[in-house]
């Protein structure tokens, strides 16, 4: 674990075993506010998420929980007994959010950690355990998804990341030294890795699976295989009110052609999502009739070669929409994560601890699902009643955040059961 930015906090206050999810949850419900969309706008290295980075260190500084953050900007909390972090049985999630994002997506599996690790304090479970808080899970300031877990595990290069640009022209190594990072020690992390006998991930279901099983939780088998696409479609910028409509290159044209096209595609091929979810004309004038057209695509399916097909296909539509306005087009790959398969025995094991609880796949991407390929790892989701996530509707009851929680705890424990008896790995 790299230390270069670290800082340990202890305030000398213990938490309260009252502590609740939904009353830690309570505490930031006012960071992020957006006024504008509804819900909550929490951009990593914004001032919304440095605050709740700060309410973070706080909460784990209260629970005695050696507090530091790593050269990636990943917050780590440790209970580490004897200063010894080996076969460490680790949870973690995300704070930041998609833009107007509802207000569990990330925090709850947090919150969750804090209190499951509450729990575990007074049942007096032993060996080393920590929560992760990883930056740019939702890829929703620099286009790619947990980007945070991405560099720990080497999945992205630390020059590509350095370049990644937000909407105002930013890059990631701006950003990121303007909070207190440096960004010429950013990249893979195998020592923390190797100390990792397990990590598992609570988050709100996105989706409507628990409704309808009666279940607030669930144990997860899968994540959906998805990525992000950037199709430019590139005319002639000129003026709304001189330019006859027969004389125009417009590439909002064969933008919004795409966008109905996107959809059809989709339709055709079973189990596939296609959407497209920004699009952005420059210079973006009423009275302007566009340049450039930047449409973003996300696709998932469980088979990554269908996933790559459709792309294709999409890719070609887009081409040929293109050249009927006399514009043309071009496909760029921002990210993509193939299918990821949790490992069933681990899978099996938590869901028979929890009750023989269900077992469901997520079409939504996690930070778990890039530490798969490096860490056995597990995923539980928490009911939520609206099905609804990535929009203001998102939620959460309180009981079943509590219970989620608890089945937190309860897998923690079984973890550590088993990290316990397990040879310590070395350090590479």
């Amino acid at each position: 674990m790299s230390t270069e930015h670290s800082s340990t906090e202890h305030t000398g206050t213990p938490a309260s075993s009252a502590d609740t999810v939904a009353g830690l949850l309570g505490q930031i419900a006012d960071v992020g506010r957006d006024p504008k969309r509804g819900g909550y706008s929490r951009p990593v290295h914004s001032d919304a998420e440095h605050t709740l980075r700060e309410w973070f260190r706080e909460q784990a500084a209260r629970r005695g929980l050696d507090v530091e953050t790593d050269r990636n900007g990943t917050i780590w909390a440790w209970h580490a007994p004897g200063g010894r972090r080996e076969n460490a049985v680790v949870t973690g999630s995300h704070l930041d959010s998609v833009p107007g994002g509802g207000a569990y997506d990330g925090p709850l599996g947090i919150a969750s950690a804090l209190v499951a690790f509450d729990r575990l304090a007074e049942r007096g479970t032993g060996g080393a355990r920590a929560i992760a808080v990883f930056g740019e899970e939702e890829g929703s300031r620099f286009g790619v998804a947990c980007l945070g877990s991405r560099l720990a595990t080497g999945a992205i290069s630390p020059e590509r990341a350095l370049a990644l640009t937000d909407a105002d022209g930013r890059t990631y190594a701006e950003v990121a030294e303007r909070s207190g990072l440096d960004p010429t020690h950013m990249g893979p992390d195998p020592d923390t890795l190797a100390r990792m006998a397990a990590f598992v991930e609570l988050h709100v279901e996105q989706g409507r699976g628990l409704v309808d099983l009666g279940s607030p939780v669930a144990v997860a088998t899968s994540i959906l295989g998805h990525g992000r696409w950037r199709i430019s479609i590139s005319g002639e910028g000129n003026h709304a009110g001189t330019t006859l409509m027969t004389d125009r290159r417009d590439p909002m044209i064969a933008a919004g052609a795409l966008v109905v096209r996107v959809r059809d595609l989709a339709r055709a091929e079973p189990g596939a999502r296609a959407t497209v979810g920004r699009l952005q004309p420059i210079p973006g004038g009423t009275n302007v009739i566009a340049s450039r057209v930047d449409v973003w695509l996300d696709v998932r399916h469980p088979e990554d070669a269908v996933t790559a097909a459709l792309v294709e296909q999409i890719g070609a539509e887009a081409s040929r929409l293109a050249a009927d306005e006399g514009c043309t087009a071009t496909l760029t790959e921002e990210s993509f994560g193939g299918t990821v398969d949790f490992d069933a025995g681990l899978r099996d094991r938590l869901a028979a601890r929890l009750g023989d609880v269900p077992l469901l796949p997520t079409g939504a991407g996690h930070d778990a699902g890039v530490l798969n390929a490096h860490v056995p790892t597990a995923m539980l989701f928490t009911r939520n009643p609206t099905g609804v996530s990535h929009a203001p509707d998102e939620g959460c009851e309180d009981t079943d955040a509590e219970a989620g929680a608890e089945a937190l705890a309860d897998s923690m424990e079984l973890l550590a059961d088993t990290a316990s008896t397990a040879p310590e790995r070395p350090l590479p």
